[in-house]
């Protein structure tokens, strides 16, 4: 009787290894298994508030998924059951415990939004809100408003953005993503600032970033950027004016492209053909090359300089050299 008893346990001790062996065999398999996906690649969108045995669920009604049980018998072994929202990439090959390393670690998709250099504000924010991947939060806000939520300091908001590629997530809120630019704008502007030459006619990286945008505008080849900023820089130096067009267009309101005599003689506050000095904000994003070209302007003596039919400038000196270049590339 005695040995049947132990007959009999031992048997049952053998089974409910056997099984349990067995169980973790499964297990095993099902977590480094590959995802049945039906494309070599899909996005997969976990939702605000989702918790992983949601998820499973979710995933073995797509059929991406045979046995969601272990996967979250797993995670809650290791304590992982943790996931953050957000869109996900999915690959062929991929294992159920790949998709929890992902999930666990928030490897979300980035999508990369490019802010570019010339744009002024209303471009940008037109850019921005439209742009279907991004939650627009400044839609409807006037510039006060603006200015009081991004907690910016400078009293206007042209200009002040650095104009780059910036990875950002699915549902990024416009606002993070104008605070993230206008930090990088500050930060690179201090750097520029800093490394500046010598005898320049600014009081104060304000004034830099006004002239960059000017150069960041009128350049139409990258290697006149420092040229073009020499001209306006011995300008100012002189008490001469700017005279720079792009300056003029951006104080009319609803310019139609056609610039014409009448506009150079309107008195605002932006006309550089009326007014001395720098205008009162910066006009466009300047990008870190014409930061640059404002804060190392090229020497020489050229005080004038008209747009050829390349692209390039011709820079003059003289009056008379200029209105003979104008007569060349312009007037004919």
């Amino acid at each position: 009787m005695g040995q049947l008893k132990a007959l009999i346990l031992w048997t049952g001790l053998f089974t409910l290894v056997f099984l349990s062996l067995g169980t973790v065999g499964l297990g095993y398999h099902a977590l480094n298994q590959p995802l049945s996906l039906p494309a070599e690649e899909i996005i997969y969108q976990v939702p605000e508030r989702s918790n992983l045995s949601l998820l499973a669920s979710e995933l073995k009604a797509n059929h991406y998924l045979e046995d969601p049980g272990f996967l979250v018998l797993w995670a809650r072994w290791k304590d992982r059951t943790l996931i953050q929202a957000g869109e996900y990439q999915l690959l062929q090959g991929d294992t159920a415990l790949d998709l929890l390393d992902k999930l666990n670690q928030g490897q979300v998709m980035q999508h990369r939004v490019q802010l570019t250099e010339g744009w002024n504000f209303s471009e940008l924010r037109r850019q921005l809100e439209s742009d279907t991947r991004l939650l627009s939060d400044t839609r409807g806000l006037d510039e006060a408003e603006l200015l009081d939520l991004l907690d910016m300091q400078t009293g206007y908001l042209e200009g002040w953005f650095f104009p780059d590629t910036y990875a950002v997530r699915r549902g990024f809120k416009v606002s993070d993503l104008l605070r993230r630019a206008h930090q990088r704008m500050q930060s690179i502007l201090a750097e520029e600032w800093e490394a500046r030459a010598i005898g320049l006619p600014y009081v104060s990286p304000e004034q830099a970033l006004i002239m960059a945008s000017i150069v960041e505008k009128e350049t139409g080849l990258a290697s006149e950027r420092e040229a073009i900023a020499g001209v306006f820089v011995r300008r100012l130096q002189l008490g001469m004016r700017l005279q720079t067009d792009p300056t003029v267009i951006y104080g009319i309101k609803n310019f139609d492209g056609n610039l014409t005599r009448a506009h150079l003689r309107e008195p605002t506050p932006y006309n550089t053909y009326v007014n001395f000095g720098l205008p009162p904000t910066p006009i466009a994003m300047p990008g870190r090359p014409a930061l640059r070209a404002a804060l190392h302007p090229e020497p020489g003596d050229a005080l004038f300089f008209v747009a050829r039919r390349d692209g390039s400038h011709e820079f003059s000196a003289t009056l008379e050299a200029h209105e003979a270049a104008v007569r060349l590339y312009q007037l004919r």
